[in-house]
């Protein structure tokens, strides 16, 4: 699965023009689960194209736009469309299921 570091520069424009699904995975440095997921994420069988790193210390627009209040927090976008949070433990076969779920709710603009 492909990796992607994004911020408050550079996210919109990347997340309208990325052809397929991306998983947007907001971390910090200092959090343990968030090394964690930094960890696994990428290795995980997911149906996702790619995994998109965004630093929540340093891009503080993103955090508030996305709502962000835990870490880590994920968030599903495909083909510029945005279909809200994946609220998944770090086990792939969770995170399977509720991206599956979300691809079936009504999609939205990104924040």
């Amino acid at each position: 699965m492909e990796e992607v570091e994004l911020s408050d520069g550079d996210a919109d424009r990347y997340l309208l023009d990325a052809k397929g699904l991306s998983l947007l995975v907001f971390h910090s440095r200092t959090c343990a689960n968030c090394r964690i997921a930094r960890e696994q994420l990428p290795a995980m069988s997911l149906q996702a194209d790619r995994v998109c790193w965004i630093d929540a210390g340093t891009n503080g627009g993103l955090v508030a736009r996305y709502e962000v209040f835990h870490l880590p927090a994920m968030y599903l976008v495909r083909d510029g469309v945005f279909y809200g949070a994946v609220e998944a433990t770090l086990s792939d076969w969770d995170i399977r299921q509720k991206i599956r779920l979300q691809l079936d709710s009504y999609p939205a603009e990104l924040p």
